[in-house]
């Protein structure tokens, strides 16, 4: 089977699988005050101070989360909610977790403004500075997006937001070890990540948050300084700052190895008839590679593929059984059965050149399968 679907989740690398084993030894509470507790505490902490490091931040800045799901929601609602009251911004394009959100955030009360792509699926800083209010409290933009994998100007966004004296969120989740994703790179207030997208762990993630920032705790507790309540998972903690370490550590040589297999399987893909690329042909994640396949059964298409050898994913949710178009895919422009009738392919550290090419073979043979029309 070939493994393409790094965007979706990655394999927990061999090293900090046996890494995490260790720790699964230490069960003292790391709130407790005895030795096992203690012992708990200063791993938690050389834990954080090495995902810190990684990002370039202070230690005491993030905040120790379940995933990246829930690093979105405490940036949104805790800025929200310890405001009050106000307007927030956002984007058509974000993860749902964003979306989600929003919209309950606007059953409470709260205004929302989503920012309208281009073709590509891009925001422009020039947008964002048209949408701020003078109540404006919150700016939402993604770093990358995890279906075109479009890369957003988060930087320059930020220095519009700084001028208005508002706040700026980003979900990097699909920026750390693919794309530069450091604090002075971004330079957003609040930043969420997810440690299974950089082959660490499921289920733990974490919110740098910007000194000085007042958060809203939705999980109230103790713990994380306030902001976050519960008992710590440390094997979890402990395998994603070993993996942030890792990946920061390879960024570098393992964006150009990727950009070098996409291009390869780009090459081949688009040379199929009826395959059209979604996102930008330039400013885009070197592990992304979303296209259209005219006139195919979206549906057909994946469970073929699946059959063939190949796992990829939608642009698509599944859900109550039927395929739901992407809400991302319609933002560009896509119609219904053109957003269902398209693939994401993302590439990884694992990804080989002979694996390109059997996934590359294999599409064309599943797009002749579930063509419904030329």
């Amino acid at each position: 089977m070939i493994y393409l679907d790094y965007a979706a989740t990655t394999p927990l690398d061999p090293e900090i699988r046996a890494a995490m084993q260790e720790m699964l030894e230490v069960y003292g509470n790391p709130s407790s005050v005895h030795s096992y507790g203690r012992q708990a505490r200063s791993l938690l902490e050389a834990s954080r101070e090495r995902l810190a490091r990684a990002l370039g931040c202070k230690p005491r800045e993030l905040v120790l989360t379940s995933g990246g799901s829930e690093s979105d929601a405490l940036a949104l609602y805790g800025v929200a909610l310890a405001r009050g009251r106000g307007h927030l911004v956002s984007t058509q394009v974000e993860h749902s977790a964003v979306l989600l959100a929003l919209k309950n955030l606007e059953r409470l009360g709260f205004e929302v403004t989503l920012l309208e792509p281009d073709r590509y699926g891009l925001i422009y800083p020039e947008q964002v500075a048209e949408a701020i209010r003078a109540d404006t409290v919150l700016v939402s933009v993604m770093a990358v997006n995890n279906e075109l994998g479009t890369l957003y100007p988060v930087r320059e966004i930020a220095e519009i937001c700084r001028a208005q004296g508002v706040l700026l969120h980003t979900d990097a989740v699909q920026a750390l070890g693919t794309v530069p994703c450091r604090v002075e790179t971004l330079e957003a207030d609040l930043i969420s990540l997810a440690a299974h997208k950089f082959y660490g762990p499921k289920g733990v993630g974490a919110l740098y948050v910007r000194k000085g920032i007042e958060l809203f705790p939705i999980v109230p507790g103790k713990q994380e300084q306030g902001h976050r309540g519960g008992t710590e998972n440390l094997p979890a903690v402990y395998g994603m700052g070993l993996a942030a370490e890792k990946a920061v550590a390879l960024v570098e040589e393992e964006s150009q190895r990727l950009l070098a297999l996409r291009g390869r399987l780009e090459a081949q893909v688009l040379a199929l008839p009826g395959v059209e690329l979604n996102g930008h042909p330039t400013l885009r994640s070197p592990k992304h590679l979303n296209v259209t396949v005219k006139g195919a059964d979206g549906e057909g298409l994946l469970l073929n593929l699946d059959l063939m050898g190949v796992a990829a994913s939608s642009g698509s949710a599944c859900s109550s059984g039927s395929l739901e178009p992407s809400h991302v895919l319609l933002a560009i422009g896509r119609d219904k059965e053109e957003a269902k009738a398209s693939v994401r392919f993302s590439l990884g550290r694992f990804t080989t050149p002979s694996e390109i090419d059997q996934a590359a073979q294999i599409f064309a043979e599943a797009i002749r399968r579930s063509r419904v029309y030329v």
